[in-house]
C-alpha cells in the first residue's frame, strides 16, 4: 500500500510539473528574442537567499532565449560605506547630497561592489553575465539635476552600442548607474530612472522593478489594496494625486516614462518571494502590479 502510494504521490507531482510547463511554454515563445530589463534592489541585493533566486532568475531567463538586461542601484549599501568611514550621508527632497569624496564611495561600492557581486552569482549559471558602468563607452550621459545635491544627475541620453554588442555576443549587462556629463564628469543617478531610459532606448519588451515592495497599492496602509493590472491613464493619476510613497514615487515615474517611450508594460514586484521574475513573466496569474498604456500590453 505504501508503494502504491508513493506511486500515486509521483504521479501527482509528475503532472503538476508538466501542467506549469504547458503553462510557461507559450510566454518563452512569445519573449524569446525579446529584451527585459530588471532593475533590481533592496533585499535581492543584500540577502544571500533572495540574491541567489533573482541570479537563477536571469539566468534562467537567458537560457530560454530573453535577452536579460540588468540594472542596480544600491543606496543602502552607499550609506553604510560612509559611516563605515566616519561619513553623514546627507539628503535633500528624498535625493542624497553628493559631494566629491560622497561620488568616490558611490563609484566605489556601486561599481567594486554590488556591480561585482551580481555578477558573480548570475555567473555561477555559466559565464554569461558582464559588469559595465554607465560610464563605459559614454553608456549613459547625465547633467546636474540640483546644484545643492551636488553630483546628483539625470539621465540625457543612452547610448546602447555597448549593450547591443554584449547582447549580440549571447551576454547579460549588468548595469551600475554612474553616468558621465560631456566633459567627463561622473554623476549619481538614479536606477530607477536610469533603467527605464535604459529601456526605453533599448527598445524593450518590459521594464521590472524588483524592489522590497510587492507592488503598488491604492492605499499604501492596506496590504489588501495591491492593485494588480493599471493603465498608464491611471498611474498619471495616481502620481498626481500624491497618493504613492515617497520611495515608490521613482519607480512609478519610472513605469510612466517606459511606457510612453513605447515600452509595452511595466512591471512592479516583491523580492521576498523567490524567484518573483519568473513568476511574473510565466504564469497566468502572475504577481505584484503590472502597468501598460491599456489594461493589457
Amino acid at each position: 500500500m505504501t508503494g502504491a502510494s508513493n506511486s500515486l504521490m509521483t504521479i501527482e507531482r509528475g503532472a503538476g510539473m508538466a501542467a506549469v510547463l504547458v503553462e510557461v511554454l507559450p510566454y518563452i515563445q512569445q519573449f524569446r528574442g525579446k529584451i527585459v530589463v530588471v532593475k533590481v534592489g533592496g533585499s535581492a541585493l543584500v540577502d544571500p537567499v533572495a540574491a541567489d533566486a533573482f541570479a537563477a532568475d536571469v539566468a534562467l531567463m537567458h537560457m530560454v532565449g530573453i535577452k536579460p538586461v540588468v540594472v542596480h542601484g544600491g543606496g543602502p549599501q552607499i550609506t553604510a560605506m560612509m559611516q563605515r568611514l566616519g561619513k553623514t550621508a546627507t539628503f535633500k527632497a528624498g535625493h542624497r547630497v553628493t559631494d566629491s569624496e560622497s561620488l568616490d564611495i558611490t563609484r566605489m561600492v556601486l561599481v567594486g561592489n554590488i556591480n561585482r557581486d551580481i555578477v558573480t552569482r548570475v555567473n555561477r549559471h555559466g559565464p554569461i553575465a558582464l559588469g559595465v558602468s554607465g560610464e563605459d563607452a559614454d553608456l549613459l550621459t547625465a547633467k546636474e539635476r540640483d546644484p545643492d545635491l551636488g553630483f546628483v544627475g539625470d539621465v540625457v541620453a543612452v547610448n546602447p552600442d555597448l549593450i547591443n554588442r554584449l547582447l549580440a555576443e549571447d551576454l547579460v549587462p549588468v548595469v551600475a548607474t554612474v553616468g558621465t556629463s560631456g566633459s567627463g564628469q561622473a554623476y549619481n543617478i538614479n536606477a530607477d530612472s536610469g533603467a527605464a531610459a535604459i529601456a526605453a532606448e533599448l527598445g524593450a519588451l518590459k521594464l521590472v522593478y524588483l524592489t522590497d515592495v510587492e507592488g503598488l497599492h491604492r492605499d499604501p496602509e492596506d496590504p489588501s489594496s495591491l492593485i494588480s493590472q493599471i493603465s498608464s491613464r491611471e498611474l498619471k493619476a495616481m502620481l498626481d494625486s500624491g497618493i504613492a510613497s515617497a520611495g515608490m514615487i521613482p519607480k512609478l515615474e519610472g513605469c510612466l516614462e517606459a511606457i510612453e517611450s513605447g515600452v509595452p508594460s511595466t512591471h512592479i514586484l516583491g523580492s521576498s518571494t523567490p524567484h518573483a521574475v519568473l513568476i511574473e513573466l510565466f504564469t497566468d496569474a502572475g504577481i505584484g502590479t503590472m502597468a501598460s498604456r491599456g489594461v493589457r500590453p
